[in-house]
């Protein structure tokens, strides 16, 4: 795109994708109107009515502005067409996929036109038991019938719930009565790691909802339904005697398509609203950062429940590229086996599953050559964990992404037209702008190294403007500073700017500590304190303030690679020390070392300070009483 208009729109200031691809990032910026609509045509985007404008910034009190005004479209019907600057056609193959437990066997294939096909099967089903509009939940791991599923949904003009599959009843009831959800498909079991765990059972503690339940083998259930709850089997059913030909229900692009929840790290979940928007700029940023091409196969083992499920399936099925489907856990050779066969091309991660890997060495002996661009999300990832990922591959670079559901993207990332460096980001999205904010709210100057909030500038396409249980411009607005005439929107991360200018993220504001009148991120601590030892799997750092006032107290706590040896706690805690002091500040002073079997996580696996924070308190408040 760059060699076609940078000339046009650069000037003679343009060279090469390279090197001026920070005046092309930019362009992108202060003409999003151009950039975005360079992007539409990239992407398999049909509109029944198309947009009379890109943005509109003229009501001042719509902070984000007004996208893709008057346009009508089904988002799900895009994902499902052939189209031919793709190359991509009704024999394209859509999904490739296997199960755990068939690691042996032969990968299976689904074609494009036996996708639409199939979609069109539970889009005429859903039409028999719900009306336009209807919230319909997911609870279920993201195979291949869970990507049907969503896209029926969505072509039928419903909405998804999205719910992970590991919520305990609790949570999933939150989630169906916040959500208003009138129905939910699940499976009798989730098969993963070789263990059979129960998910219906969960799912019927959790809501007194319909239930649609699908086998987790894929032939009998494995459950006795309860009265009012139907198999998939049967709910298929529904649609016999229908047109084989479905109409798409089309909407305007700012209409509500899927229901997301955050992950929790900050307390009560946030609903959020995904509209159209949101799965045109997922596919958007992979196509610009990750390089996703037609014909590429993209794996990114993940949840419909968190916003990496509908990022990776909008990302492949908007640019042509085939969805890659593990059916089982992806820490074991298994899944790595399944990389290699299936002929992955862009693989995605989270950090913990890279640590898990290098620990296992379970790629030993695979062939991983195939893949060109990897990607890591979801939390800091560990420079030697990179370092050995990388070199699965020959080198392959690795694209850090970090955003949130509510931005249905990554803020910051990797680029493959810009330098990378393991384990931080180049630089904003494109058409994203940020500042980062020092103590008083006032911004740094963009060269200089710094670390502080981040702002965001509020133009930014797919980026939510409302909250289903919540004051949006309450989590979102109140409270930031105005930069060039518009108020900055929160994220809530702590980034710092290097000398090299790359960036690294801190952590979220809630997690900076203030250690002898000095500010500094749990993320900044851990990564020292993780390379302190050998024996060491992981680290969390966090700071008490004492029950009788008085400076805050770091303490951090530890889990070994191996669980069922002693270490010696002292000697732990003054290696700690020496590593903050040579590597950090000098001044900063552990106060407790605890070792523990492991960490508190959210479902999609981000580590919960607050909670570990909270119980060495109690602990510490207990010993006090004492």
């Amino acid at each position: 795109m760059m060699e076609a208009n940078g000339p046009k729109l650069l000037g003679a200031s343009y060279k090469d994708p390279i090197s001026s691809f920070d005046l092309f990032y930019r362009f992108s910026l202060e003409n999003q109107e151009v950039y975005w609509s360079m992007v539409l045509k990239e992407l398999s985007l049909k509109f029944q009515q198309e947009p009379k404008s890109i943005l509109d910034t003229s009501d001042r009190s719509k902070k984000g502005g007004a996208w893709l005004q008057d346009a009508l479209l089904n988002i799900a019907e895009c994902c499902l067409l052939p189209w031919p600057s793709q190359n991509r056609t009704d024999d394209s193959t859509a999904i490739v996929w296997r199960d755990e437990g068939c690691d042996d066997h032969q990968v299976n294939h689904i074609s494009l036109k036996e996708l639409r096909s199939q979609v069109m099967t539970v889009a005429n089903a859903l039409d028999t038991m719900f009306q336009k509009g209807d919230r319909i939940a997911i609870d279920m791991p993201m195979t291949c019938n869970a990507v049907i599923l969503y896209l029926a949904i969505v072509l039928g003009g419903f909405v998804v719930v999205s719910i992970a599959d590991s919520f305990a009843p609790q949570e999933i009831s939150t989630r169906m009565d916040v959500s208003k959800a009138k129905a939910v498909f699940t499976q009798d079991f989730i098969i993963r790691g070789g263990q059979k765990i129960p998910l219906y059972s969960r799912v019927m503690q959790g809501t007194s909802c319909k239930a649609i339940v699908i086998p987790a083998n894929g032939g009998y259930l494995g459950v006795t339904l309860r009265n009012g709850d139907i198999s998939w089997k049967d709910f298929l059913s529904q649609s016999a005697g229908r047109s084989s030909v479905y109409s798409p229900f089309y909407k305007s692009a700012d209409a509500l398509t899927n229901i997301l929840f955050s992950s929790g790290t900050t307390g009560k979940p946030k609903a959020i609203p995904w509209t159209q928007l949101g799965p045109i700029r997922a596919a958007a940023d992979t196509w610009a950062h990750m390089d996703v091409r037609p014909q590429d196969i993209f794996c990114w083992p993940t949840n419909l429940g968190w916003v990496a499920g509908p990022i990776v399936l909008y990302s492949c099925f908007l640019s042509g590229a085939t969805l890659a489907l593990y059916h089982g856990s992806p820490l074991g050779r298994g899944f790595c086996k399944f990389v290699q066969d299936a002929g992955v091309s862009i693989l995605g991660t989270v950090p913990s599953i890279v640590k898990s890997m290098k620990a296992g060495n379970i790629t030993e002996g695979l062939d991983w050559t195939k893949l060109r661009v990897l990607a890591t999300t979801g939390e800091a990832s560990h420079i030697d964990d990179d370092l050995w990922l990388s070199s699965r591959t020959s080198y392959k670079p690795i694209i850090e992404c970090c955003g949130g559901t509510e931005l249905a993207s990554a803020y910051i990332q990797g680029s493959l037209l810009r330098p990378q460096a393991f384990g931080a980001f180049s630089g904003a999205s494109m058409s994203t702008g940020f500042v980062i904010l020092d103590e008083q709210g006032t911004p740094y100057p963009d060269d200089i190294p710094c670390a502080g909030e981040v702002g965001l500038f509020p133009l930014y396409f797919g980026a939510t403007d409302r909250l289903l249980n919540a004051d949006h411009d309450m989590v979102y607005f109140n409270g930031m500073p105005t930069f060039n005439g518009r108020q900055l929107r929160r994220h809530g991360d702590i980034i710092q700017r290097t000398v090299g200018g790359y960036y690294i993220v801190l952590g979220r504001a809630d997690d900076t500590m203030n250690l002898g009148g000095i500010k500094t991120s749990s993320v900044e601590i851990e990564r020292v304190c993780n390379r302190a030892d050998g024996s060491l799997l992981e680290t969390a750092a966090v700071s008490i303030k004492p029950t009788g006032g008085g400076p805050e107290h770091l303490a951090i706590l530890a889990v070994l690679k191996d669980r069922s040896t002693s270490y010696d706690v002292n000697f732990l805690k003054s290696k700690f020390q020496r590593a903050i002091q040579k590597n950090l500040n000098p001044l900063f002073k552990v106060s407790y070392v605890r070792i523990v079997p492991e960490f508190p996580r959210t479902a999609s696996n981000k580590l919960l300070r607050r909670i570990l924070r909270d119980q060495l308190k109690q602990e510490l408040s207990n010993h006090s009483k004492l």
